[in-house]
C-alpha cells in the first residue's frame, strides 16, 4: 500500500483525538498521523481597531451586516445609536441573531480595516465611510 493515503473518519479509534489523513496506513513501517487544518466552515475572525482579540462569526452574517452598515453610512454620517437603529430596521425579520451584537462586531472590524471611521462630531461621535 505504499504511496496510498488512508482517510480516517473523525471519531474512529484510528483517528485519535484530532482525526485526519494518514500518510501511511496503520501497521506500515512509517506510520505518522498528520493533522490537517480544518476549514473554518464559513467563519471569519473579526479584527478590532485597538488590536484586541476579535470574534469568530459566520461569514454570511458578517457579509450581510457589512453590506447593510456600508449602505446606511453611504447615505451620510451616523451616531452609534442612529447606525444601530438604521441597521436594525433594514435587517428586521431577515437576520437571525442579535442585530446590535453582530453590528458592533462588524463595525469594529470595518474600523480596524479602515473601511469606515469614527470621528468626533460637533455634539457626538459619528461614523462614516472613509473617503
Amino acid at each position: 500500500m505504499a504511496g496510498k493515503h488512508l482517510t480516517v473518519l473523525p471519531g474512529t479509534p484510528e483517528a485519535g483525538l484530532a482525526g485526519g489523513v494518514f500518510a501511511h496506513p496503520p501497521g506500515s513501517p512509517i506510520y505518522t498521523p498528520q493533522v490537517l487544518p480544518r476549514p473554518m466552515d464559513g467563519k471569519i475572525l473579526t479584527l478590532h481597531p485597538e488590536g484586541k482579540r476579535g470574534v469568530n462569526i459566520s461569514k454570511a452574517k458578517y457579509d450581510a451586516m457589512r453590506a447593510t452598515i456600508l449602505q446606511v453610512l453611504r447615505k451620510g454620517e451616523r451616531t452609534h445609536d442612529e447606525l444601530t437603529t438604521a441597521v436594525e430596521r433594514s435587517l428586521a425579520g431577515k437576520f437571525e441573531g442579535s442585530i446590535p451584537w453582530y453590528m458592533e462586531c462588524t463595525k469594529l472590524d470595518l474600523e480596524a480595516r479602515r473601511v469606515i471611521e469614527r470621528v468626533e462630531g460637533p455634539k457626538s461621535t459619528v461614523y462614516r465611510v472613509r473617503g
